[in-house]
């Protein structure tokens, strides 16, 4: 955890490897790196990859099959599914990356995981908690090397909403995809000022107070939490798309 993001009590890391691998193979998924009905890498090259056993990835592999990402073929190998989430691709596919289409996004997210994760708090599993704690973890080491952390943080919200059991959840937060994290070093504002250092270290302080709640099975805690993390982030865009306004105002009015 980076030394300036200090908090009163530390959540215990729960590294669990299968819970690891699944995130990176539903990473890998979810961006496309794997395709719908392409073949994942065999056993014995997942095994090889991530340098676990057998039962490691087969439990992984169990865990995307649950959450209809992938499916098994007899004789054939695991594929990875057409997803129910891309039924919904029409709302999404044109959101672009106009500040007011991320604040649309993010009145959705509010209806839906405001309420995911309350019921995170009260019927996560083990595995379920240590995939939550992964990606918290991730988005600490990429934000450490400076590295891009959009994926990490869509991945943290992900593991949440899977952590409802209600797969519903899941699909429509995979129906906005990496949307739902417009923000990024990797995307057209990642060099403006919307996104720093401070920024990012600010999410992760909010996704602590999250992951926190939801660990000690508190729904309304975790329902807070996430409420003032959304309404924080709904503020900073709009703090943007303000300034935004006033920039072409100016420049409206200074033209002969």
């Amino acid at each position: 955890m980076p030394a300036d993001l200090t908090v009163a009590t530390k959540v215990e890391r729960k590294p669990k490897l299968s819970a690891h691998v699944a995130a990176s193979l539903r990473s890998q998924i979810l961006a496309g790196d794997i395709g719908v009905g392409q073949k994942l890498p065999t056993e014995s090259q997942l095994t090889e990859a991530f340098g676990v056993s057998r039962t490691v990835i087969r439990e992984a592999v169990a865990n995307l099959a649950a959450d209809g990402l992938v499916e098994s073929r007899q004789g054939a190998g695991i594929f990875v599914c057409e997803r129910p989430a891309m039924a919904f691709s029409s709302i999404t596919q044109d959101i672009g990356m106009k500040i007011s289409h991320a604040l649309n996004v993010i009145e959705v997210r509010m209806g839906l995981e405001i309420e995911s994760a309350g019921l995170a708090a009260q019927r996560r599993n083990a595995a379920q908690e240590a995939a939550i704690q992964e990606a918290f973890f991730e988005f600490d080491r990429l934000l450490a090397m400076g590295e891009a952390t959009g994926r990490s943080d869509f991945m943290f919200h992900r593991a949440i909403a899977a952590a409802t059991n209600n797969p519903f959840y899941v699909e429509v937060l995979d129906a906005l995809g990496m949307r739902a994290i417009p923000c990024d070093i990797t995307s057209p504002w990642g060099t403006d000022s919307l996104l720093t250092r401070e920024y990012q270290v600010m999410l992760q302080r909010e996704h602590l107070a999250i992951l926190k709640a939801i660990s000690a099975g508190d729904a309304e805690a975790a329902r807070a939490a996430m409420r003032a993390h959304l309404t924080e982030s709904q503020r900073r865009y709009r703090d943007r798309l303000a300034g935004q306004q006033a920039d072409y105002r100016f420049g409206s009015a200074a033209t002969p």
